[in-house]
């Protein structure tokens, strides 16, 4: 074993290092010296040094998940670069991956969502078998593909058909960058700086680009419940109106893994949130998060940290309340009839008692009380929180245009543009625009139904039989109805993806005795 490693250590160095010291003009001194003195020189010349972009900007992944990051990541495609972390040429190599990595990767990401850039360690004992799998005999050996072609996949030698390919010219930044813009027939640069939503001029005219978006629900969603605990705002007055949004995001959300994090929220919530939790040292741990804490409601598999359909031109805009009423939206459309007046009400609850913006929540909650008639029907609600929507968009389209505080590539509009929806619109005057809400209900469902969730199903057609398997309920909301006046805390008949979470979150219900008495949003 140790004559292996010494082998591997050999070829590391004479497979990055040897044509390089050939033009040195030092290597006549000590061998051993002179390669180092090389390594150094052309880290200078490549104008890589190691503290430029001192954040790890490339994901590190094992046998434990590396199905999971490559089979869920919204990336069109994906590198994996197996190294070993003894290995001089590869801890030599990372300033170079890392900087092509810091175009792709990560909340700042000049790029995302294109290409994911990973990093498997095969000297980790734990990644043996996998590192077996792709063949790796040399470091670092890195591999290009589409990512779900990687999930349960491997590499073999002159293996014929393999949509993996060995990236084989890969030994400085610039090579690595040349060589993806030629498969991908793009211009990217190491010093791209730009911050900008690369699909700027398409997201009003393509609808398609909204299927995006369902990354960015997660996020969002993710991102609400962090503020949540971080502002330690679960509190015995409050416990009922999250009990009723974890039963609409159990029941509609559009992600999988998101519904599955919110029932397992759900069937725990006694032991996660106490009802004694905000009078107690409960919160104190885990930075004041307490238990729930622990818990990623919508999975902690897939890196995330950057906005896809929602990213704003500059740091400050669009984001986080984009994915918001994205989610919104979805969840409106996706109820059953009977389920619209509870919907509303757990929404309305919902952002009265935990977002975070003080302007916002009033102007909400002050629509939501000017409803003065149930919703029976999802067409009703669904249109009601669009209208309210333009109102919002309404309202901040003079704020944003005195005070310049808008995002000048995206700013607010009336929704939907003519560019997605011509026939929404009757006529338009001073007086306003005469909607067919006919049409606009049409193009909502479509939109923020059909289109959202069309990514998953792409990929799930794409993908190997064994992954797909895995995946081909992803967007199959479950046939949960939520009871809504008077009910004890339960969710009724989940879809088959669910049962056995079901089954046990019913039996635990027997033992429950929770009422909340629906009341009038003007006593809020």
């Amino acid at each position: 074993m140790s004559q292996l490693l010494v082998l591997n250590l050999v070829l590391c160095l004479l497979l990055f290092l040897i044509p390089k010291t050939t033009s040195s003009s030092s290597s006549s001194s000590s061998p051993s010296r002179s390669l180092l003195r090389s390594i150094e020189d052309n880290n200078k010349n490549d104008n890589v040094v190691a503290d430029l972009h001192p954040h790890d900007y490339a994901v590190d992944i094992n046998v434990t998940n590396f199905d999971a990051v490559l089979r869920d990541t919204p990336a069109t495609f994906a590198v994996v670069e197996f190294f070993a972390h003894w290995c001089p040429a590869c801890r030599n190599y990372k300033p170079h991956y890392e900087r092509v990595a810091r175009l792709f990767n990560g909340p700042d990401a000049v790029h995302p969502g294109i290409i994911l850039m990973t990093r498997v360690d095969c000297a980790l004992k734990i990644n043996s078998k996998l590192c077996d799998k792709f063949s790796v005999d040399h470091y670092p050996m890195l591999f290009w593909a589409p990512p779900s072609k990687f999930v349960s996949g491997g590499w073999k030698p002159k293996q014929e058909k393999n949509e993996i390919r060995v990236i084989d010219d890969a030994r400085t930044a610039d090579r690595l960058l040349n060589w993806i813009n030629k498969q991908m027939g793009s211009s990217f640069g190491l010093d791209d700086e730009k911050f900008e939503n690369e699909h700027l001029s398409s997201n009003v005219s393509d609808p398609g680009q909204i299927a995006r978006a369902v990354y960015d629900v997660e996020e969002a969603t993710s991102t609400t419940f962090d503020i949540i605990l971080e502002h330690k705002m679960i509190k015995s007055e409050t416990r009922g109106s999250l009990i009723k949004f974890l039963q609409l995001l159990v029941a509609h959300h559009p992600s999988k893994r998101c519904r599955m994090g919110s029932a397992e929220v759900l069937v725990n919530f006694d032991e996660l949130c106490p009802l004694d939790m905000d009078s107690t040292s409960k919160q104190e741990n885990n930075d004041g998060k307490g238990a729930l804490g622990n818990i990623q409601i919508c999975g902690k598999e897939v890196p995330r940290g950057y906005w896809m359909f929602c990213r704003g031109s500059k740091n400050d805009t669009r984001g986080f309340s984009c994915g918001l009423w994205v989610l919104l939206h979805s969840l409106s459309l996706r109820i059953e009839d009977g389920e619209s007046q509870f919907a509303f009400q757990a929404i309305c609850e919902f952002v009265h008692n935990f977002f975070i913006c003080e302007e916002c929540r009033q102007h909400f909650y002050e629509m939501c009380s000017s409803v003065s008639s149930p919703f029976n029907k999802t067409r009703d609600f669904a249109l009601w929180l669009w209208s309210a929507h333009n109102k919002v968009n309404e309202r901040l389209i003079k704020e944003e245009a005195t005070l310049q505080t808008g995002d000048p590539k995206f700013p607010k509009m009336i929704w939907p543009p003519k560019q997605l929806c011509s026939s929404c619109r009757q006529s338009q005057s001073q007086s306003g625009i005469q909607w067919d809400q006919d049409e606009v209900f049409k193009f909502l469902t479509d939109y923020y139904g059909k289109k959202l969730v069309s990514i998953y199903k792409d990929k799930n057609n794409h993908e190997s039989d064994k992954s797909g398997a895995a995946l081909d309920d992803l967007v199959v909301s479950t046939n949960a109805f939520v009871v809504p006046l008077g009910a004890a805390l339960a969710i009724a008949v989940a879809s088959c993806a669910f049962g056995a979470l079901a089954c046990y979150w019913r039996s635990q219900q027997k033992s429950r005795k929770y009422f909340h008495q629906l009341h009038s949003y003007k006593e809020i």
